[in-house]
């Protein structure tokens, strides 16, 4: 099984936005076909941008409490420590952790963040068959692809 790293957004489209892309990845998510890292920091951070004025009444609207979505955060993210620093840096240093551990696992990187897609050609050269970092959901050079197809072969 491929691990896989999820940035804050990723997470909130899965779990808060319902997001019609995101849908496969939920899926694998909640079938237990996916092995999906996670830090403490990264925890923190979807902790802290769930109070955000703008995601609140996001919450509100699905009827969900931020408790709900860190329960899911909880029951399927496998935690693990945190990577040291890559080899790569980010221009935004909130996306560092995300990297960090998407290098030191050889995992997919699933981000929409621009600073974080920007890097993909670097990261992509830092890893190794199929360990290879995968960055996007859905990425545009899988158009027409079935993206679950793309998690467990990765480019």
């Amino acid at each position: 099984m491929t691990p896989l790293v999820l940035d804050t957004n990723i997470v909130l489209d899965v779990f808060v936005f319902a997001d019609e892309a995101a849908q496969p990845l939920k899926d694998e998510l909640l079938a237990g076909g996916l092995r999906w890292l996670a830090t403490g920091p990264m925890r923190g951070e979807l902790e802290r941008v769930l109070a955000y004025p703008q995601i609140v009444p996001r919450l509100a609207l699905r009827g969900l409490a931020a408790t709900d979505v860190l329960a899911a955060f909880d029951r399927h993210a496998t935690p693990v420590e945190c990577a040291p620093k890559a080899p790569v840096t980010c221009k935004d240093p909130d996306d560092q952790k995300f990297i960090d551990l998407a290098v030191r696992e050889r995992a997919m990187l699933l981000s929409k963040d621009a600073a974080v897609l920007s890097m993909r050609k670097r990261l992509e050269a830092l890893g190794s068959g199929a360990g290879s970092v995968w960055l996007g959901w859905p990425d545009p050079g899988q158009a027409g692809r079935d993206p679950r197809q793309a998690l467990r072969h990765p480019r």
